[in-house]
């Protein structure tokens, strides 16, 4: 299929009974900045959090599951992505399987599509789950437990040479790295860097020139910039700026980020101030400067993506269960086009060209 001919597809993910929609299927139209549904799936309990393999078109996502003994687990599903050529789409289920022994909160995979880790926030532990080839979950391959006072990893987020997985963890203040270990099919612990205490590191970005990471803490309401060692795998923070605006007093807690496709701009979101914070990023020392806060039209922005192309933003409110739609400008600054979705609890925006 030529490039030119590709429609821009939304996924999104949310809080839902398994009796209800849980994940939804849009195209987007990206003269008009509107988006129209294609599918829905339902049967999923909680499929907040998604993950597009552009490439095999399959969509992978999280639900509530049940564990050989009974208690609690977390169960990855995938999706066959259909596309008919005329602008419509379609979801059909391939199989369901558990990948985690408690309820999780991240999906994400390698870039050959070998294998699905999950991050169980509650249970404290990451999983390392095969894929087969046709796209569909294979087995529950390793499961690391957290230590410490009350582990929370939220996220799991490759480097971009794929040598190592990053685990930001809420709990012990720390991001974990891990390598996959092929021959073993194992998750193997490489070192870890600490945050502040009661900083609460939640998801992670790294610039596209490979040279730094950020992550956003959930709890004390900063972005940590740090400068990355490809080689070693290894963080050493730069700095520390806050998400929120010099006179703001009220509740917050912070949950994505994310960066410009160029490495210029940087986003994170406020959940209370209800914002997107926006920086820009220096390439060559990896510093933040503030550009400004927008709002996001809504409570409790759980997630947003800045779509391919970097033309639009979506922003994910929980509360006011509305997706919004943003269009960028050369500023950086996301701009509110008028123009939002209803959905209920939406978590999760992925987007991508098919």
């Amino acid at each position: 299929m030529s490039l030119h001919t590709k429609q821009m597809f939304v996924f999104i993910g949310s809080y839902a009974e398994a009796s209800a929609s849980g994940v939804y299927m849009y195209a987007f139209d990206e003269e008009n900045g509107t988006l129209s549904l294609k599918d829905e799936a339902a049967g999923l309990r909680n499929p907040t959090f998604l993950n597009v393999d552009t490439e095999n078109r399959r969509l992978y996502a999280i639900a509530e599951g049940v564990t050989a003994e009974g208690g609690k687990g977390g169960d990855a599903v995938s999706f066959e992505i259909g596309i008919d050529g005329n602008g419509g789409g379609s979801l059909r289920q391939l199989n369901r399987k558990l990948a985690i022994t408690a309820p999780s909160c991240h999906i994400q995979r390698d870039a050959n599509s070998e294998y699905v880790l999950l991050a169980s926030y509650h249970g404290g532990r990451v999983s390392l789950v095969s894929l087969e080839e046709n796209g569909e979950i294979g087995e529950l391959l390793d499961i690391q437990q957290h230590e410490g006072e009350a582990p929370h990893p939220h996220s799991l987020f490759f480097s971009p040479d794929g040598r190592f997985v990053f685990v930001p963890d809420l709990g012990i203040d720390r991001i974990r790295v891990y390598t996959i270990n092929k021959e073993s099919r194992k998750l193997e612990f490489h070192g870890e860097t600490a945050v502040e205490a009661g900083a609460g590191p939640r998801h992670f970005v790294f610039h596209p020139n490979g040279q730094f990471g950020y992550v956003i803490n959930e709890l004390d309401s900063t972005i940590v910039a740090f400068r990355y060692d490809a080689e070693g795998g290894r963080l050493e923070a730069v700095e520390t700026v806050s998400t929120l605006p010099a006179h703001y007093e009220g509740p917050n807690g912070c949950a994505e980020i994310t960066m410009s496709a160029d490495g210029k701009f940087l986003y994170g979101s406020n959940r209370g101030h209800d914002s997107i914070v926006v920086f820009a990023a220096d390439g060559e020392t990896g510093t933040l400067k503030l550009v400004g806060h927008v709002s996001t039209e809504g409570k409790h922005p759980r997630h947003f993506a800045i779509l391919p192309g970097g033309r639009y933003l979506l922003a994910a409110n929980k509360d006011t269960d509305n997706v919004v739609v943003f269009r960028m400008e050369s500023s950086g600054l996301p701009v509110y086009t008028g123009y939002s979705i209803e959905l209920p609890g939406p978590v999760c925006v992925q987007a991508a060209y098919l």
